[in-house]
Formats: C-alpha cells, sequence, structure tokens
C-alpha cells in the first residue's frame, strides 16, 4: 500500500524538486488577500513535509516576507526591523498582515469614496443651465437645482445635506 500510494523514492524526488521549484517561485498576486496567498504558501510548504523535506517556520516565513507584492513593502521592512525573524511563527506573522492590509483596505476605500463625490460633483460644470457658482446661471433663471443624495455631511458623516443643514448641528 505504502509504494503504491507514496510512489518509489524516484518518484518521491522527482514531486519534492517540482514542489521546491513551486516553492522557490511563488509570489503573491495582485489582488490576492493576505489569507488566500498564506493558504497558497502553506499548501505548498506541508506537501513538501510531508515527502520528507526538512520545512522549519523560518523558511516560509522568510519566503512570505520575500514575494509579498509592493503595497506591503513598508510592513515588511517595519517586521525585519522590529522582529526577531527566526522567533517569528507564521500564525503571528499572518496576523501582523492581516491587520495591515485592513488598514489599506479602509484606506482604499475611502479614498475610491472621495474620488466618486468628486467626480459626480464636477459632472454639471461648464455647460449652459447648471449651477456656475454664487450668483445665477447662464440662462438667467436663477440657481439650478443639483442631487444633495451624495452630499456628505462634515459634522454627522451622513448622506442628503451639508454641515450648515446638519440638524445635529446645535448638539
Amino acid at each position: 500500500m505504502k509504494v503504491k500510494y507514496q510512489g518509489n523514492a524516484r518518484v518521491k524526488r522527482g514531486q519534492l524538486q517540482r514542489l521546491r521549484r513551486s516553492f522557490k517561485v511563488l509570489e503573491m498576486k495582485g489582488g490576492e488577500s493576505v489569507t488566500d496567498y498564506f493558504g497558497r504558501v502553506l499548501v505548498i510548504a506541508n506537501d513538501m513535509r510531508n515527502y520528507g523535506e526538512d520545512m522549519d517556520e523560518v523558511k516560509v516565513v522568510e519566503n512570505i516576507l520575500r514575494t509579498l507584492i509592493e503595497k506591503f513593502n513598508f510592513i515588511v521592512c517595519s517586521i525585519e526591523e522590529s522582529k526577531e525573524i527566526d522567533q517569528l511563527t507564521v500564525d503571528e506573522l499572518q496576523s501582523l498582515l492581516l491587520v495591515h492590509e485592513q488598514k489599506l483596505r479602509k484606506r482604499e476605500i475611502g479614498e475610491e469614496q472621495v474620488v466618486k463625490v468628486t467626480t459626480v460633483s464636477n459632472r454639471g460644470k461648464g455647460g449652459r443651465g447648471y449651477y456656475q457658482g454664487r450668483g445665477r446661471d447662464i440662462g438667467g433663471r436663477g440657481r439650478a437645482t443639483f442631487d444633495k443624495s451624495i452630499i456628505k455631511c462634515f459634522r454627522c458623516h451622513k448622506l442628503g445635506h451639508f454641515q450648515y443643514e446638519c440638524l445635529s448641528w446645535g448638539r
């Protein structure tokens, strides 16, 4: 049974060589999450252990730190400077990177909302009949209307009104 499912030594060596190459050329993909990447790395590392390779955590941690995408460069430098890489476990590294990834996502979502509001509010500028600033529009009929549902209050952070119109302003 053992020979049938594990193969002979030559087959094992071949599989191990394939896994070593996969481990060596492994890199995080652009839109891939930290959790998904760690999953891919650990599957290969565990397969290598099953074929008899000596895979200690230091090798896995160093490989992960080396193969992360560019947006993790700051945290990688920070980890390398402040932590003992020899003492760092895969789980600790994953926790550190997950926290950093969540901060990056929060920042990207905030920037995305700012860009969205800016592009929507700039859409009407320059055309006939649209609001041109203080005073009257080009057509001379008074202020043009616009959609306040995209406006976010600086006071209460809710959509639909300006800060000076906020009901929580007097509180």
